[in-house]
This record gives C-alpha cells, sequence and structure tokens, in this order.
C-alpha cells in the first residue's frame, strides 16, 4: 500500500494540508479537457483555506489497466517524477512548480502537485506556431541541452536506447504503417510506402547511431500539445519521455512534425540551434549536428506511426492531428532525403 493518494477519491484535507504546509479547509477536484493524459489521470484541484495556492494541476497513474501497462513499459510514471526530484532545480527553463512529487517503486503509482499555469495558452499541433514562438521553443531546448551536457551524475535516468525502447518502436511501428498506410494513403506515394516499410528493421542501428555522441538531458516528447506560450518564453510540461539522449532529439521531433512548411523555410534551424547551443559554451561540431538531426528525423517517423495508427478518425481533430504529424513529418524526411540512411 502506498503511503501517498493513488487516484482522486483519496486526497484528503488533511494530506492536502500536509504536503503543501498550508491549512486546507475544502476542495474540489475536475478532470482536465477530452485527450489531456491519456497514460496518466490529469486534474485540477481549486483549493480554500489560509496560504493555500488557489489552483493545483494533480496528475495520478491512469485509471486503465492497459494504458498503465505501457506507461510502467516505458517507465514513464517514474520518468516524470524524475525530472520534478532531481532535475528541475538544475536547469533553466520554465516548467510549472512542483508543490509535491512521490512515487512507489513497486506499485509504480505517483502523485504530483503541479503549478497550474494559468494565463498561459496551450500549444496545438494542428494550429501550428509563429516563428517567434519557434524561436522561444528552440531557445526553451538550448537551456535544457546546454545545462545538461553529458550528464553523467544523473544515474538513475535511461538512456533512449534501451533494450525496451528498441523493442517497443519496432512493434508499434510494424502494427502502426499497415494501418497508416490506408487510412493516411492520400500522404503516402507508393515509393514512399515501400520505403518507409524498411524503418522498422533500421530502428537499433538508426538508434546506436544517433546516441554515438554527446548525449544531454532530452525532454522526450517535445511537441506543440506539449507547451505552454507566455508573452516572451514557453513553458515544458509532460516529461513522460524524460531521457539521456542527443541533443538532436528534442530538436528534430519538434521541428519534424510541429510547425509548419512556412515557419522551417524561414531560417536554417539546425545552425539556429547550433549557434544557441554553442554561444553557451559547449563545444560542439555542427557537422556531427546535421547528421544527427538528419537520423533523428527518420526515427521519429516511428512516432507519427504509433500515434497517427491509434488514432480515432471519427474524431475531427484526431484525423486532423494524423495529417499535421503525418504529412509534416514525411516531408521533413524527403527534404533531408532521410529514407537514403536505411539499408
Amino acid at each position: 500500500m502506498t503511503s501517498f493518494p493513488i487516484s482522486t477519491d483519496q486526497i484528503s484535507i488533511q494530506w492536502l494540508s500536509k504536503v503543501l504546509n498550508c491549512e486546507v479547509s475544502n476542495f474540489h477536484i475536475e478532470p482536465l479537457g477530452e485527450g489531456i493524459g491519456i497514460i496518466g489521470l490529469v486534474t485540477r484541484l481549486t483549493l480554500e483555506g489560509q496560504n493555500c495556492p488557489k489552483t493545483l494541476i494533480a496528475k495520478f497513474q491512469s485509471p486503465s489497466a492497459d494504458n498503465r501497462a505501457i506507461a510502467h513499459l516505458f517507465k514513464m510514471y517514474e520518468r516524470e517524477y524524475q525530472f520534478y526530484s532531481q532535475v528541475l532545480e538544475q536547469v533553466p527553463v520554465r516548467a510549472p512548480l512542483c508543490y509535491h512529487a512521490s512515487f512507489d517503486p513497486e506499485t509504480k503509482a505517483f502523485i504530483l502537485l503541479l503549478e497550474d499555469l494559468l494565463g498561459y495558452r496551450l500549444g496545438d499541433q494542428v494550429k501550428g506556431c509563429t516563428v517567434t514562438e519557434c524561436e522561444q521553443v528552440v531557445n526553451a531546448m538550448v537551456d535544457l541541452h546546454s545545462s545538461t551536457w553529458q550528464p553523467d551524475h544523473l544515474n538513475e535516468i535511461n538512456y533512449h536506447n534501451t533494450d525496451f525502447q528498441i523493442q517497443g518502436m519496432i512493434d508499434g511501428f510494424t502494427a502502426g504503417w499497415p494501418v497508416v498506410t490506408k487510412s493516411f494513403s492520400h500522404l503516402l506515394t507508393q515509393e514512399t510506402a515501400l520505403k518507409g516499410s524498411g524503418l522498422s528493421e533500421n530502428i537499433k542501428p538508426l538508434l546506436e547511431q544517433i546516441m554515438d555522441g554527446p548525449v544531454c538531458i532530452a525532454h522526450g516528447d517535445m511537441r506543440l500539445d506539449n507547451l505552454f506560450f507566455g508573452q516572451d518564453h514557453v513553458a515544458l510540461v509532460d516529461f513522460q519521455a524524460l531521457c539521456k539522449s542527443a541533443p538532436e532529439h528534442d530538436l528534430a521531433y519538434f521541428l519534424s512534425q510541429s510547425p509548419s512548411q512556412a515557419i522551417l523555410d524561414d531560417r536554417d534551424w539546425v545552425a539556429y540551434y547550433h549557434r544557441q547551443l554553442t554561444g553557451k559554451g559547449i563545444s560542439y561540431d555542427l557537422q556531427l549536428c546535421r547528421d544527427r538531426f538528419q537520423r533523428c528525423t527518420l526515427y521519429f517517423l516511428c512516432y507519427a506511426v504509433i500515434i497517427c495508427s491509434a488514432l480515432d478518425m471519427a474524431n475531427e481533430r484526431g484525423r486532423l492531428l494524423g495529417e499535421t504529424l503525418l504529412g509534416n513529418a514525411l516531408n521533413s524526411i524527403n527534404t533531408l532525403d532521410g529514407f537514403s540512411l536505411l539499408k
């Protein structure tokens, strides 16, 4: 039995008062919008009392056994707990303040009490972003990556190329590719459909090449749906894919699937990232950055396929999301001649 609440019905005035170090007299819990917290349960707490925050975001494990199984396989709850308990204080990035974090290594249950980012605007992968917003996201990546360059001291955080990650991507892509080629056939040429089918057998060597070089702490799921925009900066949320990986991990996932082609055409974003990174005192070769970016862009087709194959095509936003991220991913791969990396 855990020493903390693992579901909304276990939250109490006494427990909140203790962990928040304030006098809570009453509280109300409401679930957040549809599609938020598929792997976990995300709720908003409204508090009454003395010296209490007015609202908080409370994150729990998923009530679905199937979703919990996925989260446990990829250590998703543990990763987000690690970010808030081990990483956040060391990095100059804007993320929700953490009021409380607990994780049970035996049951894998967790709870987070986080700042409610009121006044921020949640990004939208379907709508895309502006050039200024793209700059803000890349700058936030640079802050995270430069401050965790070669993070040998963070021993508990997994490298991205673990056996379970590799096998999960192979299985997910193999199952998802036939679904995607049928549901989104209008986005794929015959040549792309043929070349793309060869990605599954290249995932392991691709990851070996991606990880051959300096690594940093990567957010792991850097897309517009996980970003909150303020007036002049961006806040990062959802750290359930936190890992040690190539710096291009976040850069390629974001640029290849979130911004529109018009935003990508505004400048050489890899050169911009590299210039900002080396400006922080990091010594890093630009050509290596470009090579790893190309490999990461191809690799992240796996993510697009796995997500698209699970979307409800009867839901309009689900269909638009699939068309956006898959279309963007394929365009980015073709621009970089990414399929030429397949053997």
